[in-house]
């Protein structure tokens, strides 16, 4: 049975669109023969970022130990944190061979975090980068942008799913006034106040998630509904609900809560940047504009039918056929 370690910085119980991504990865690996096997913060010590407690900040002493008794066939760093530098590190001692994926807009957020300039943390990805076999990331945007940024290996497009077991049309209840919904982790970087702040008369909005950012929001903003992280079917509920789902987030590199709202027929409005570009069809799917209250209203017009059958091209079969290609053997 082949194995695939993935190194990663995020905990298994954490909810963002990395941890979902391999959740649904292994699902699909398992099914075709593989083994799958993970070093997170959870096996070293580590700490919650200060201020920003999602972010794990782990010490991985003697990684190299657990990295050689895994002794796995294939070895993916998924991120650029403490686990995914110090794996980094052993492997290019050994010269074990691995890939990487770029998930996230690392730069932006560092620099959002503590204010070290973008300039600074690009010459720290492009080293991070350098030596692995193949970059994987979410789009053909990414692939452009990773590229104009210096990146001079082979970086590869992957595609992300939806689980249509769950995210799916149905029953949506009755709605007087416009339901308008946006699904993510409640933080600075994205771009939330253009969503409470966009003026919408009559309409409900509803904010599901959590994060650093929640308290300060529902403080502002109390005529926003708050209800904290879902998953599963009490999340697809809220999706089906919503009349339009609003992604005013303008650094995603993809953005999974967009295709499941579509995949349960709700229509996505976004601005035009990176992540929306890559996932929504226009005037099928959603609407992008760079006057959000616009992409909401026309984003109002359009046929849930539709919108639920043009997110049938996202699938996590398809995500997982890309990442197993572009595997690449320890030696």
């Amino acid at each position: 049975m082949p194995t695939i370690l993935i190194v990663t910085d995020n905990l298994p119980e954490q909810i963002n669109g990395v941890v979902t991504t391999y959740k649904n990865i292994e699902a699909h690996a398992i099914r075709d023969g593989y083994r799958v096997v993970y070093l997170t913060p959870g096996n070293f010590c580590y700490i919650d970022c200060p201020g920003y407690n999602e972010l794990k900040i782990a010490y991985p002493r003697a990684i190299g130990q657990k990295i050689e008794a895994i002794r796995a066939d294939y070895i993916h760093i998924a991120t650029e944190g403490p686990m995914g530098l110090f794996a980094r590190k052993y492997l290019s001692k050994r010269g074990y061979r691995y890939n990487t994926a770029y998930h996230t807009r690392f730069p932006e957020a560092i620099y959002q975090l503590v204010g070290i300039p973008e300039t600074v943390t690009w010459a720290y990805i492009r080293w991070f980068h350098k030596h692995t076999g193949r970059v994987l990331t979410t789009t053909d945007t990414m692939v452009r942008e990773l590229k104009s940024q210096g990146f001079d290996t082979e970086v590869v497009p992957w595609t992300r799913g939806v689980d249509r077991d769950i995210f799916r049309p149905g029953y949506r209840g009755t709605n007087q006034n416009p339901v308008l919904l946006c699904v993510c982790r409640v933080s600075r970087e994205k771009n939330l106040d253009d969503f409470c702040d966009m003026p919408y008369p009559g309409a409900r909005k509803i904010i599901v998630g959590d994060g650093p950012y929640r308290r300060e929001l529902q403080s502002r903003y109390p005529h926003i509904e708050f209800p904290g992280f879902r998953t599963g079917a009490a999340l697809a509920d809220y999706y089906r609900m919503a009349d339009v789902f609003v992604f005013p987030s303008r650094w995603e590199t993809f953005g999974i809560v967009m295709i499941e709202a579509m995949a349960c027929g709700t229509p996505v409005a976004a601005y035009p940047a990176a992540g929306p570009l890559d996932v929504i069809d226009s005037g099928i799917t959603g609407v992008m504009h760079e006057d959000l209250q616009q992409a909401t209203q026309q984003a109002l017009g359009l046929d849930r039918g539709t919108v639920a059958q043009g997110s049938e091209r996202w699938s996590w079969d398809q995500a997982w056929r890309i990442f197993q290609s572009q595997l690449v053997p320890v030696f």
